[in-house]
């Protein structure tokens, strides 16, 4: 009786075996994750000025973008109280991620109401910094373990720094100095505290929301998170 043959290794039309490709796939996967990993430690010191995806976009292109890089302390302190009280109240006491913010989210959702956003400054400067707009359930998945690390890395002056430094306030248009010359003609460490609540509600929807021609609507939102800003005490802290 002849002797039994070794079955051969599936492969596929170009000769490569699945554990290859998923070995392969799975190294992708590592070195692309270690990019904003390394990104990250890079940003650390305030002499470095990150760029966002949507400005490396912008440059590609052609049409190139107005941002101008300020120091923390450059920017009105209102400006960056207005921020936090209408993007994310928390922000000096969570660590990357308002769990319970996320859990009436979820639960909203599970009861068949409409959801509301739950992205911290933290998830916003990582989408901002290493990933990509628009509505995705695998970018929101991606989101989460880099804001738990940004937290985690650098401090909340410093991701608040980035953050308003980045950010997009009109098309073309980055940065709060930016913004702030574009819309009102001057300086972000010259707005008044009326201007900086219109700079802050606009950037749910930057492109449709003008700042410097509110309607309305934009203009009663400014008022209310003025008066929060006003009065924000202990939720500002970290970044004063």
């Amino acid at each position: 009786m002849p002797p039994k043959r070794k079955r051969e290794p599936s492969r596929n039309r170009l000769g490569v075996r699945p554990r290859t490709w998923l070995r392969r796939g799975l190294l992708l996967c590592g070195a692309l994750a270690m990019v904003p990993a390394l990104l990250t430690l890079l940003y650390w010191p305030a002499f470095v000025h990150p760029i966002s995806t949507l400005m490396l976009q912008d440059l590609v292109s052609g049409r190139g973008y107005d941002r101008r890089w300020v120091p923390i302390d450059e920017v009105a302190p209102h400006l960056l109280h207005s921020i936090i009280m209408s993007e994310d109240g928390q922000f000096c006491s969570h660590k990357g991620i308002d769990f319970a913010e996320l859990n009436l989210v979820i639960d909203d959702a599970m009861s068949g109401e409409g959801t509301r956003g739950a992205s911290t400054i933290p998830m916003q400067t990582v989408k901002n910094l290493y990933l990509w707009g628009g509505r995705s359930i695998i970018r929101k998945i991606l989101e989460a373990p880099l804001a738990l690390y940004l937290d985690t890395v650098l401090t909340k002056r410093r991701i608040m720094e980035i953050y308003v430094n980045i950010v997009e306030w009109g098309p073309g248009i980055y940065g709060a100095e930016a913004a702030s010359q574009h819309h009102f003609g001057r300086p972000a460490k010259d707005l008044t505290f009326g201007q900086a609540a219109l700079l802050a509600v606009s950037l749910p929807n930057p492109i449709a929301r003008d700042p410097a021609r509110p309607g309305p609507g934009l203009r009663r939102l400014a008022t209310l998170i003025e008066k929060r800003a006003r009065k924000s005490g202990y939720y500002v802290g970290c970044v004063n």
